[in-house]
């Protein structure tokens, strides 16, 4: 669901720019010490690493011609919290527009908005939290069901998000009521789908590690004691996994975002006549070192290797972004403390 510059107008993306970012600024702000604990900086690089590759791997919705891809931020949200999550997956979006020029530079606000503040900042503390409350104990069965509402409230705002904001754009080509009839069902569908796959990834978390939902779910640090080297490994692996292999297996099929395009305007992009667009794309075209996932002169077929290459680098980049942010914000946040 990553929206490309040709759906917006400059005045709507910079509009949705300003908020995401201080929506960014406000998740640094409200982070404690206690939300990025010695402890945590290491699983919230290796988490946002994790759905970086997650993201690569586009599945095929049976019987639609579309796929579809996790989103990450309730699965991010239930292990590090609202705020780190936020950060994290801004994290994410960033790296993958500008190194690999997925999703619009001028669209970046929105990509963010839609999908890292509407689910973390919004969905996360209002549908998933009072599901799984503090001080009770947690059930595979509660964990399923408040994973897959809260996923599915998530990207069915999210999509509205991108209705909305093509229509405030003047994307005639794209009408209102044509457009959300056709991206709510079948971003519905994806979040079902996704909403399992993070029941799945908490229920096992909390099974073996579930200091770390705790630490998430009340905000406090985890204990110096408990070992996490295993299942931070265990991750890390399945991340490399995820975006140097499977990623190569990803279906070729449009995501829910430009299949719901084609089918409304019978093309997947625009062209634009704005001058002002047409100059971001370009500045875009330049800074993006491997576009589509894929080396600069792979070619319409594309190759593998490249997007095997894409994966390891865009996962080592993800992790050291995301890590990094984690260290300096503690540090900083224990010294003003």
């Amino acid at each position: 669901m990553h929206m490309t510059d040709s759906l917006l107008s400059p005045a709507v993306g910079a509009a949705i720019a300003a908020v995401s970012v201080a929506a960014i600024g406000y998740s640094v702000a409200k982070v404690k010490k206690d939300d990025l604990c010695e402890k945590k900086v290491p699983v919230m690089g290796v988490m946002g690493a994790f759905v970086f590759a997650a993201q690569m791997i586009d599945v095929t919705i049976p019987g639609t011609g579309s796929s579809g891809h996790i989103g990450g931020g309730i699965l991010l949200a239930a292990m590090l919290g609202s705020f780190p999550a936020a950060l994290s997956l801004s994290a994410v979006l960033i790296i993958q527009c500008l190194f690999f020029a997925d999703g619009g530079l001028l669209a970046l606000g929105c990509n963010i908005f839609n999908l890292a503040v509407v689910p973390c900042l919004i969905v996360y503390p209002l549908l998933f939290k009072p599901f799984v409350k503090k001080g009770t104990a947690q059930t595979p069965g509660r964990i399923t069901a408040a994973s897959i509402i809260a996923v599915v409230a998530g990207l069915q705002l999210g999509a509205f998000g991108v209705v909305v904001q093509t229509h405030l754009s003047g994307i005639t080509a794209l009408p209102f009521a044509s457009f959300v009839l056709l991206m709510l069902p079948i971003h519905f569908v994806i979040g079902l789908g996704e909403g399992v796959v993070t029941a799945a990834v908490l229920c096992f978390v909390y099974r073996t590690r579930p200091e770390i939902m705790d630490s998430a779910l009340t905000g406090t640090p985890i204990k110096a004691g408990v070992p996490l080297r295993n299942t931070i490994i265990l991750f890390a692996t399945i991340t490399l996994v995820a975006g140097s292999v499977l990623s190569m297996f990803a279906s070729s099929y449009p995501d829910g975002l430009e299949w719901s395009v084609e089918r409304v305007s019978g093309h997947t992009e625009f062209e634009t006549e704005n001058p002002f667009i047409e100059a971001v794309e370009s500045i875009h075209e330049r800074i993006a070192v491997m576009p589509d996932y894929d080396f600069r002169d792979a070619g319409e077929d594309g190759s593998a290797a490249g997007t095997s290459a894409a994966g390891v680098v865009g996962v080592a980049v993800t992790f050291a972004l995301a890590g990094l942010s984690a260290f300096v914000i503690s540090r900083v946040k224990r010294k003003i403390s």
